[in-house]
């Protein structure tokens, strides 16, 4: 009988064959895009009887794989304004087309003052960008592109501006 109970035991303490960890990992990693924060700031408003402190994070996800989203969101606190940005940033994906490792065709995008010029680059040239405009291509998984910031150094409306570029390539059909 004991015999028996530990043949139970040993049975049901045998770990998850390695195939079926591989699967449920691949495709925890397929589902959950990747995500950077690209500018957290304090922000205060004036009420009656004192200041409310918020914190507002503007959020860039994407899959490397031609899908890309931004969110901005505020809250209470910072774990809560990013949490929210992401849940944003998720809603808000766009594909982009891909076309020889880099994009279709060169573009400028106005968004408020902030001008971002995009240029698609040869195989192996990488991605020359700076700051917010940079983590977008990143992350929509466009590996060579050449990209300059025009006007404002704004994060939050460079990230938009490159967003709309995005948008505007012509989609094949």
């Amino acid at each position: 009988m004991s015999e028996d109970i530990k043949k139970s035991k040993k049975e049901s303490a045998e770990p998850i064959s390695k195939k079926e960890s591989e699967s449920k990992e691949s495709k925890f990693e397929e589902s959950e895009p990747e995500q950077r924060l690209v500018d957290l700031a304090r922000v205060t408003r004036v009420v009656a009887g004192g200041k409310r402190l918020r914190f507002r994070a503007c959020v860039v996800v994407g899959d490397r794989q031609g899908r890309v989203g931004e969110g901005t969101k505020k809250g209470a606190d910072v774990a809560g304004a990013i949490e929210k940005a992401v849940r944003i940033a998720k809603k808000n994906m766009i594909t982009v087309p891909i076309v020889n490792n880099t994009i279709p065709h060169e573009i400028r995008e106005k968004y408020g003052a902030a001008l971002v010029l995009l240029k698609p680059a040869r195989q192996g040239r990488g991605i020359i960008a700076g700051g917010p405009v940079r983590i977008v291509l990143e992350l929509a998984g466009i590996p060579n592109v050449t990209a300059k910031m025009l006007g404002t150094k704004n994060k939050i409306n460079n990230v938009r501006a490159t967003i709309n570029a995005l948008k505007k390539f012509l989609k094949k059909t």
